[in-house]
């Protein structure tokens, strides 16, 4: 006697939409930013978004995924700028190499600040790197032959690229948009293999506690070090970039206003997070865009926003969409 047999159900298959955008971040953050042009109010805003969501992706390296919150991130992404300026101005030296100048300057400066600083720990190391950067500060203020003092550096205009056989009118908003884009896609991709090599969980493991890290067997010292000296390099990279797109360098880029920024931008899209820096960017520099054109005091609209944000998305907002994406999860 043949019974019937029931049919099996399959249950339908969920797309994990979080673990999707985490395996093809580069390309979605790419592709994404390569449309902002077009969805934000002006291209200079598009600009400022990539130049400073990659400043704030550098501190996300140190503070959201090795746990060391630096006050004092402006000096690397200041030395950048200064060091890409000079390169121009003082030694004629082409934009590419003035861009590795840039970055080769900053990275020194986070080699020695950090080796200064790595000594201690928690608000101390904070209070030490926001020291030293206003150290770093007060001498390019005083060196007005190099710097332009509190006038800014000068004088490093740059018309056109030359990329092999190709020349690049700079001086048209598109195309500075999408050569500056290329350094940080170039940039993101560079920081997401090292997130996904061992050095990531290396830098995750001393964040979530050190000592266990240490105990181990990991050099915690030494991965700090190389973690803080990767994190001034980007945003050494960063500064360069603002340098070659406001054609000058003010002394505010190495202002501790400036190492508030990062902090905020990270806090605002969350910290530990690939894309949450460029989120934040987007969202306080949209704030600035938006508000100052009614008011001086569009900080007030911002402190405002980041207060709601710190009260009612304690990760952020990327964060806690995929806090919350997972939370539903069965």
């Amino acid at each position: 006697m043949i019974r019937d047999i029931a049919p099996v159900q399959i249950a339908p298959t969920r797309i994990d939409w979080p673990m999707l955008a985490q395996r093809w971040r580069v390309p979605l953050l790419a592709v994404g930013l390569a449309a902002l042009p077009w969805i934000v109010p002006s291209q200079a805003l598009a600009v400022n978004i990539l130049i400073f969501g990659l400043y704030a992706t550098g501190f996300n390296l140190l503070f959201g995924f090795t746990g060391m919150l630096s006050f004092g991130h402006a000096a690397f992404f200041g030395a950048g700028a200064y060091g890409t300026g000079i390169a121009l101005a003082r030694f004629g030296i082409g934009w590419f190499g003035a861009i590795g100048t840039g970055i080769a300057v900053a990275s020194a400066l986070a080699l020695l600040i950090g080796a200064l600083s790595i000594r201690s720990r928690g608000i101390y190391f904070s209070m030490v790197t926001l020291a030293l950067a206003q150290l770093i500060y007060y001498i390019a203020l005083q060196a007005t032959g190099w710097t332009g003092g509190e006038n800014g550096l000068r004088g490093l205009t740059v018309l056109t690229l030359h990329i092999g056989p190709l020349t690049l009118n700079f001086l048209d908003p598109t195309v500075k948009y999408y050569v500056i884009l290329a350094f940080v896609v170039a940039a993101l991709w560079a920081v997401s293999r090292l997130l996904n090599a061992p050095f990531g969980a290396a830098i995750e493991a001393i964040r979530e506690n050190e000592g266990r890290a240490a105990a181990c067997g990991y050099d915690v010292k030494r991965i700090k070090l190389v973690a803080f000296v990767l994190s001034g390099s980007i945003c050494g990279l960063a500064g360069a970039l603002n340098a070659l797109h406001l054609s000058i360098v003010p002394i505010d880029s190495l202002s501790y206003q400036t190492s508030g920024l990062a902090v905020i931008m990270v806090l605002l899209g969350g910290a530990g997070t690939f894309f949450g820096p460029f989120i934040g960017a987007a969202i306080f520099l949209l704030i600035e865009d938006v508000f100052s054109l009614w008011t001086v005091h569009w900080q007030l609209f911002a402190g405002m926003v980041f207060i709601l944000a710190v009260l009612f998305l304690p990760h952020g907002v990327w964060g806690t969409l995929v806090s919350w994406r997972k939370g539903r999860e069965p």
